[in-house]
């Protein structure tokens, strides 16, 4: 219900967000404020206060992330989030920023950054009188001939002023002026030129040089001035002035033109022969920057560059040049310059916000906001943006060159945990010029993976009888989340079996997963056992996962055999008769024995380790069958005493001793005869009891049931002397000891059946009759029909 719910929200988020965006996006379109400055002023001085103008409280600048942005990389304004003032970063110097261009304008934008919107504005940096006129040449020269008639004007170098408007150049004066009176023109391009005009003729032998002080007055309060000396030199007569071919010369320059290279030529010819005919070409009202980036040949006319134009600094020239002749008359043509442009500068990408840290799973998030620009013009100034195509991020076009980096779907730091983001910005000039800017951007976790265990399930195996806090094995499980969300711990489950008492079998070490034994373990008590692990990561809300362990406890040889037939404890010994016409291989008895182990532990082998004949008897080692080696003799003393010994197949091997009793007897040659009628009743109390216990083992819980059987044989044959004996097997079931005649293990239920042998003692056929149940074995003997000689047993089957 909570993801859900936490889906919801996220939901509406994104919608008010992307609302405040287009709402952005359509205040950013709408007529900018305007706002001014003064030049000069100290850096944080006071602009504007801008709460009113964005519509915003005090609160809500550092909520909403506002900044101001700008063209370019040099921020000269700063926002002050706490109170709303637009405040200088630094002076400002209007004619570094505009020239002479009037009004001085710099745009800005305000960003608010959450939501995302943006604030056109406006300041006007304002002019103040700050430069006085200079004039570029101190000493001004003036050639007049004397022939000159009082009315004639000339025109001398105007002086510079960087201010404009009223703080610009607005007035001269000239001192002395007993010759002359300053008259001034104002030329199309709103220039003050001053002119000297004369006013009574100039006489060379009367005064060869008239020397005159030229101010030139700026309309600033109060106003600043500049001086330059004018040295009228007076000349002979010179009746024909220089012409020009042309009166206005207009040239193409690349802006990568090298320095040396020529721009134009200028020609101009003067009808005067001597030294009023030779011609010397000057600049005439040249700028500085005409100066410094132009030459002009004085003899050829040969306009040369001097430096490297710059078309994103200024894209025309317009040079006057005066031809002067020797004589003192002159003049003037003009050479309009128009600087090519070239596709020689990339373009510039500023970073306005940048978020280096996004978490996985959420849709559209904004990464990085950033304008950018392009100092060249035309197709050289048109730029396009892009990115790598494999990644899962788009650029949104935004106003005034202006972009988002936003994710186009939920990311996954399982899959990929960081990412490196090239921005590429190239113009459409040529050859194109591109910027790349590269950013990382790095996924951080959320807890959407839950724990993996290597195995879906566990099986381990150890010896009995192990030591406690004995390692037994390890779990492990990985979780493919980051930082806390994936450090896992262990902890035990249910067991598969409730009735387990696992918190004393085993434990877990909750940080690595190893696995403990508690107390040592008995095979032949609990050969196997199931639990499940649980893996939880440490995220919120945590995740887990679980796994099944099964532990197989191996069987060590703890057990030595034990001997169920012929008991060697009773109160009197087993004696087992045999007819002295026996025939060789004759089965006088079985040793019968079981061993708690289990695999080649409980595997038994039977020896004869002695007897009172040797070469008389013999046992076979796999199933302890006791038979005549020979044929018997009169000459054969009639008791015996074998000792036997029983064998498990274990490392190291354990055994058991068995001693038997034979006796051999005279009368009969058949297996058992006909008992005489005096001794039947005895029969009936005292009959042939055969035990036959079954036991059902298993050697491996995989692929092997084996049926083990166990016939005891009480054979009670007594002669009608009486002097035979008897031999006994209790009726009663052995505890955890089962018959394992094959060696395959055993199982711990028992059950027992009523079965009838058939023939005598020399076979094994018999047959079932009916189950006994567990009261019924307190009750005695059973009893054996009269009316077929067959003997009945008891059947144990394990």
């Amino acid at each position: 219900m909570e993801s859900r719910e936490g889906k919801k929200r996220s939901v509406k988020q994104r919608q008010v967000l992307i609302f405040f965006v287009l709402l952005g996006i359509a205040q950013a379109g709408s007529e900018p404020k305007h706002y001014s400055v003064a030049e000069e002023m100290e850096s944080g001085s006071f602009v504007a206060n801008l709460l009113k103008d964005l519509g915003l409280e005090v609160d809500e600048l550092a909520a909403r992330g506002a900044r101001v942005v700008s063209k370019g990389k040099k921020m000269r304004l700063h926002l002050d989030r706490q109170t709303g003032d637009l405040l200088l970063n630094e002076k400002l110097d209007r004619e570094e920023l505009c020239g002479r261009s009037e009004p001085c304008v710099l745009p800005f934008q305000v960003l608010l950054e959450n939501p995302l919107q943006f604030f056109q504005a406006e300041l006007q940096v304002r002019d103040i009188n700050d430069h006085p006129p200079v004039f570029l040449d101190k000493e001004i020269i003036l050639k007049i001939s004397e022939s000159i008639t009082p009315g004639a004007a000339f025109l001398i170098e105007c002086a510079q002023d960087l201010d404009v408007g009223s703080n610009s150049l607005r007035s001269y004066t000239v001192s002395p002026s007993s010759h002359f009176h300053l008259k001034l023109q104002e030329s199309p391009e709103g220039v003050i030129l001053p002119q000297l005009v004369l006013d009574k003729p100039l006489d060379r032998e009367e005064r060869p040089e008239i020397l005159l002080t030229l101010t030139a007055l700026d309309g600033g309060t109060p106003p600043r001035s500049g001086t330059a000396l004018v040295r009228v030199e007076v000349l002979d007569i010179n009746d024909n002035a220089p012409e020009f071919a042309k009166l206005l010369y207009e040239v193409q320059v690349p802006e990568n033109s090298p320095i040396g290279s020529q721009v134009a030529v200028v020609s101009a010819r003067d009808l005067d022969i001597g030294a009023y005919g030779e011609i010397s070409y000057v600049f005439s009202q040249a700028s500085e920057d005409i100066r410094k980036t132009f030459q002009i040949n004085a003899k050829s006319g040969e306009l040369l560059l001097t430096q490297k134009l710059d078309f994103e600094s200024i894209q025309t020239y317009t040079l006057n040049i005066q031809a002067t002749d020797g004589g003192g008359l002159s003049g003037s043509c003009a050479v309009f310059v128009q600087v090519m442009d070239l596709n020689d500068n990339p373009p510039e990408l500023t970073m306005s916000t940048l978020v280096n840290e996004i978490p996985e799973n959420l849709q559209e998030t904004i990464v990085a906001v950033f304008s950018v620009s392009d100092l060249d013009s035309g197709d050289n100034g048109r730029m396009v943006c892009s990115i790598q195509d494999d990644l899962p991020f788009f650029l949104k076009p935004s106003v005034e060159n202006f972009y988002t980096l936003v994710t186009n779907t939920a990311l996954d730091r399982e899959m990929t945990s960081q990412y490196n983001i090239t921005i590429t910005v190239t113009d459409m000039g040529t050859p194109r010029l591109k910027t790349q800017h590269s950013i990382t951007v790095v996924v951080s976790d959320v807890n959407d993976n839950a724990p993996a265990f290597t195995q879906t399930s566990y099986t381990l195996f150890i010896p009995e009888n192990n030591s406690p806090a004995m390692h037994v094995g390890s779990v492990s499980a990985t979780d493919r989340d980051a930082g806390a969300n994936a450090q896992v711990t262990y902890s035990l489950l249910q067991p598969q079996d409730p009735s387990l008492p696992l918190d004393s079998l085993v434990s877990i070490n909750a940080d690595n997963g190893h696995l403990f034994a508690l107390r040592a373990l008995d095979f032949e008590a609990l050969q196997a056992f199931e639990f499940l692990v649980g893996a939880t990561d440490r995220g919120s809300p945590a995740l887990s996962s679980q796994a099944l362990v099964r532990v197989q406890v191996l069987d060590v040889n703890d057990n030595a055999p034990f001997v169920l037939y012929p008991l060697q404890n009773g109160s009197a010994p087993c004696t087992e008769l045999v007819p002295r016409a026996a025939e060789p291989g004759y089965l006088v008895s079985k040793v019968v024995a079981v061993d708690s182990d289990s695999g080649q532990n409980a595997w038994l082998s039977y020896q004869l380790l002695k007897a009172t004949e040797p070469g008389l008897f013999s046992v076979w080692a796999h199933n302890g069958e006791v038979r005549t080696a020979r044929l018997l003799s009169e000459r054969d003393a009639a008791k015996h005493r074998l000792l036997l010994l029983v064998r498990d197949n274990g490392e190291p091997p354990l055994s058991a001793s068995v001693t038997l009793h034979v006796l051999l007897v005279d009368g009969f040659s058949q297996p058992y005869l006909p008992l005489p009628e005096v001794a039947a009743d005895r029969v009936q109390t005292d009959p042939l009891t055969v035990y036959l216990v079954i036991a059902l083992a298993s050697v491996s819980s995989l692929f092997l049931f084996s049926v083990l059987a166990f016939i005891a044989v009480r054979l009670c044959r007594r002669s009608r002397s009486g002097l035979m004996g008897g031999c006994s097997v209790p009726e009663a079931h052995f505890p955890g000891h089962l018959v394992d005649v094959s060696g395959t293990g055993t199982l711990s239920q028992s059950y027992q059946y009523e079965v009838c042998l058939m023939g005598g003692s020399g076979t094994s056929e018999f047959k079932f009759l009916k189950p006994i149940l567990p009261s019924f074995l307190s009750e005695g003997e059973e009893r054996v029909s009269e009316a077929k000689p067959s003997f009945r047993d008891s059947f144990e089957f394990s």
